[in-house]
């Protein structure tokens, strides 16, 4: 059942070929905190083009790439859409309507031009450093991953869909579970703070994506659990290089 699980969790957050089944979809769907062990697989992954030695500018540009070609663009299509939510003025039905128009907002380009500026400069930055730094690439996954357990734990879908599908099954144990689960990428730094750091600010992003969407959309979506990730990843990820900067 677990392994299924993480086979369903895999197949919907990654673009690794394990294949969907209905079987393994329904497994996740019952136990959703299984996409925080994913964070590390895909962690681990994001981490490849920062070991290789490449010019700093490659670098950034081959990180945003292995972001792509790994996690898929799923998510940042949930992220241009609750971007142009955010954009739209009015009622929470106005919100809903902007975030389900197939054209794409001035809010839309500004989210993905941030977020791919955003993830070129954490690659550029890390590029060449230590073994030890990169664990705050998998922390950083591992945290956003858990931002988005955290809104399915906390939220309440707003209509019937994937948001519904997911959060239907969260139980008062799902987000412990997945604090438990991530405590080892918050350690992978050690003894230096900048994985804890960047777990902690990807939970921290679920929290403030789910109060948001209550107030502005009335409940949690697919969309606002792909931006969820797209956002605690690039959070985690400037918390985790800023505090290894500092500290």
């Amino acid at each position: 059942m677990v392994l299924s699980a993480f086979r369903g969790a895999l197949g919907f957050l990654t673009t690794l070929p394990v294949g969907h089944s209905k079987a393994a979809w329904e497994a996740f769907a019952t136990c959703p905190v299984v996409m925080v062990p994913v964070g590390y697989v895909l962690g681990a992954l994001l981490s490849l083009p920062l070991v290789f030695g490449l010019p700093d500018a490659i670098v950034g540009f081959t990180f945003v790439l292995g972001v792509g070609l790994f996690a898929g663009i799923n998510n940042f299509d949930g992220l241009l859409d609750v971007a142009d939510g955010v954009a739209t003025h009015g009622n929470p039905e106005a919100a809903r309507a902007a975030m389900k128009d197939s054209a794409i907002g001035v809010g839309a380009v500004l989210a993905l031009g941030v977020v791919l500026l955003g993830l070129f400069a954490v690659g550029f930055t890390l590029s060449g450093s230590a073994p030890r730094v990169l664990g705050t690439v998998v922390a950083a996954e591992v945290g956003a991953k858990l931002g988005m357990v955290t809104v399915l734990a906390r939220g309440t879908a707003s209509h019937e869909g994937l948001g519904s599908a997911l959060s239907s099954n969260a139980t008062i144990w799902t987000l412990p579970l997945g604090v438990l689960l991530a405590l080892p990428a918050a350690l992978l730094t050690l003894p230096h703070p900048a994985g804890a750091v960047a777990v902690t600010v990807g939970v921290t992003t679920g929290v403030v994506v789910e109060r948001w969407a209550r107030d502005r959309l009335g409940g949690i979506n697919g969309d606002v659990l792909g931006a969820t990730n797209e956002i605690a990843r690039l959070a985690a990820l400037l918390a985790g290089v800023i505090a290894w900067t500092l500290w």
